[in-house]
């Protein structure tokens, strides 16, 4: 078992039900194969389908098969019927904010309400070199996220028709003195990454500054990948089970395992953890 002794007691206790994602990577398959696995994890239970935003490979071939992510969201809203679908995450640097909260908004409508908005400031050079956007520098990229999402949501707000809800705004990264502190001023879910040492930390930072800039840290739900223990073999798929536990130990609520179409056959780390959800829920009071 986890020491939570160090674990806010909000982040122990958080009553949220645990929630699986599956992110289905837009590489290295044809469209209708994405579609089917999308398809596939909605039957099996799973809660939520994310895809990614780029626009390139990020591992096997870097000129592999690959899919554009909003394009594909709107079609995965279209090809499902219950899972939240959303990006992990969408690249700020790579569309105006007015047009993407229109294009989020317009999924929104199409999914009947599904859309989980991910967004984060973006890292991949080749992405921007390739399509003609200034790279500059970590720091400037987290700046020009701060900027953007205030206004996204004011064009949620002046949008005709709105959103169908208050779309869930997940923010991804970790960084300390700038990530964490955007988080705290807009986001409802924070994608965090690192292992439970890390994550502990992080949290401790992030309900910092949520207090310095007036939130209610249990807004924010908390977020992260789902890896095998640490020293087994990734195909003993009980230790994904294992590290969610671990995790959830330390106030995790939404889990994400990755499948890459080129790699990823045996679908059964998935009904593992899609079990384990089950379990861990049932024992809630």
């Amino acid at each position: 078992m986890t020491d939570t002794t160090t674990v806010p007691d909000h982040l122990a206790t958080d009553p949220r039900p645990a929630r699986l994602a599956v992110q289905v990577q837009p590489q290295h398959a044809e469209y209708a194969e994405l579609r089917r696995l999308a398809s596939s994890f909605e039957e099996m239970g799973v809660d939520v389908i994310l895809n990614w935003d780029h626009f390139f490979p990020l591992n096997g071939d870097p000129d592999g098969l690959h899919f554009e992510c909003w394009t594909m969201l709107a079609a995965l809203a279209e090809s499902t019927e219950r899972v939240e679908i959303g990006p992990l995450v969408s690249c700020n640097s790579y569309r105006n904010p007015h047009l993407l909260a229109d294009m989020a908004r317009t999924v929104d409508h199409i999914s009947g309400g599904r859309l989980l908005f991910g967004i984060g400031s973006g890292w991949a050079e080749r992405d921007y070199t390739e399509y003609g956007y200034e790279f500059g520098t970590a720091g400037s990229r987290l700046d020009d996220l701060a900027a953007a999402l205030p206004v996204i949501k004011d064009r949620w707000s002046r949008l005709n028709p709105p959103p169908t809800r208050e779309v869930p705004v997940m923010v991804g990264g970790g960084g300390e003195r700038k990530t964490l502190r955007i988080v705290a001023e807009h986001a409802t879910i924070w994608h965090g990454f690192g292992d439970v040492e890390t994550l502990v930390r992080k949290n401790r930072v992030l309900d910092e500054w949520c207090a310095r800039v007036g939130r209610d840290p249990r807004e924010i739900e908390r977020s992260t990948g789902v890896a095998p223990t640490p020293g087994r073999a990734p195909e003993q798929v009980a230790d994904y089970a294992a590290a969610a536990q671990a995790l959830h130990e330390i106030g995790i609520r939404l889990f994400t395992v990755g499948w890459n179409p080129a790699e990823d056959r045996d679908p059964g780390k998935v009904r593992d953890l899609v079990s384990w959800r089950d379990e861990v829920n049932g024992r809630r009071p």
